[in-house]
């Protein structure tokens, strides 16, 4: 898991700028730039959620080691 999220936040973070370049910002809501933008909705949510998870995994690995000392 160490190596899968920040392998997940690359995928998500090139898909990002990808869509953003497919935007057409005469027209975002229309045509292909609507897809574009549900694609960087959908890339910012998973970055997102990614960091979310890396930082629940530090916290609970801190958890485990003051649990350690404590003994």
């Amino acid at each position: 898991m160490r190596i899968a999220i920040p392998i997940f936040i690359t995928l998500a973070a090139i898909l990002l700028i990808y869509n953003i370049t497919k935007v057409d910002y005469d027209a975002p809501f229309q045509g292909n730039s609507s897809v574009a933008l549900i694609g960087i909705l959908g890339s910012a949510c998973a970055i997102i959620l990614l960091f979310i998870l890396q930082i629940s995994r530090k916290i609970a690995r801190k958890q485990k080691e003051q649990k350690r000392s404590a003994k």
